[in-house]
């Protein structure tokens, strides 16, 4: 098993002295030279380089399930560690798919969901706890995985829009607004999906569809926010364009309770207190 080489940086920050570490920073150095390269205008370097990125992260999470011997959705490190590997398949899609294409925001987006591994939170192995040990661990965590990234991606586009809207760019407005309607209708289905297999997950695990802990709550709260975004627009189209913003980004804000503040709350502990 690996060990955990940390060498302590500021406050609570550390750098991970070894191969997993590497692999994590050389990615992390990939998403910033996309970002930089796509302002610099080389586009194609751009894209390519984030492309590099994914592949590095995508071999960091393969070294990381084998030293672990299991998928590696654990805990808050390899959680970030998938989310920083999610980024170019959402992008890849919504590019070509959707016609929303952000690869600067994709790449910044991959670099901050992969920072929390890289600098913050402990590599350190662990084996999985017994209510982990189930076909429905994978598929129900990596159904939030990709949809947290795809959320996130949606609220670039709200941000982007309330950027445009003070510079009075309503072109901008218009393709930002549709931008992100776009990027939730292809996130609200994988939200869904994670909250039912959480469920079905629940009764095998503990014995009930619903057991009222936090984190089962702001999941259900942020697939609510949404579903309230959703009946918003449909009543009144890009009407009301910030208003629209605002409600993904109060979704989004949702997401990134259930992810952060549930799972590290020494507060209010749950049943999914094993993701500290």
């Amino acid at each position: 098993m690996m060990t955990d080489n940390i060498i302590p940086l500021v406050g609570s920050l550390a750098i991970k002295a070894n191969l997993q570490g590497t692999l994590i920073y050389m990615a992390m150095l990939a998403y910033v030279a996309s970002l930089f390269l796509w302002l610099l205008r080389a586009e194609k370097t751009a894209s390519i380089t984030y492309f590099s990125g994914f592949i590095i992260s995508i071999l960091s999470v393969v070294w990381r399930w084998y030293h672990v011997d299991h998928i590696p959705l654990q805990n808050m490190f390899e959680i970030f560690l998938v989310l920083g590997a999610s980024g170019w398949p959402v992008s890849w899609f919504c590019r070509r798919y959707l016609n929303v294409s952000a690869v600067p925001g994709d790449a910044l987006l991959s670099f901050v969901f992969l920072f929390p591994a890289g600098l913050v939170f402990s590599d350190a192995p662990a084996h999985l706890p017994p209510a982990l040990q189930s076909p429905l661990f994978g598929p129900h965590v990596m159904a939030y995985m990709l949809t947290y990234f795809i959320m996130a991606k949606a609220a670039f586009q709200a941000l982007l829009l309330i950027i445009a809207r003070a510079q009075k760019a309503d072109g901008l407005v218009d393709i930002y607004e549709l931008g992100a309607y776009r990027v939730v209708c292809l996130g609200f289905p994988l939200l869904t999906l994670g909250l039912i297999l959480g469920s079905v997950w629940g009764k095998l695990a503990w014995g009930d569809y619903w057991n009222w802990d936090p984190k089962e709550l702001w999941s259900l709260a942020s697939w609510l926010a949404f579903l309230v975004y959703f009946h918003w627009r449909f009543a009144f189209g890009k009407k009301y364009p910030l208003l629209n913003s605002i409600l993904v980004l109060i979704g989004f804000s949702f997401i990134i309770i259930t992810l952060l503040w549930v799972n590290l709350s020494r507060i209010f502990p749950g049943l999914h207190s094993y993701a500290s």
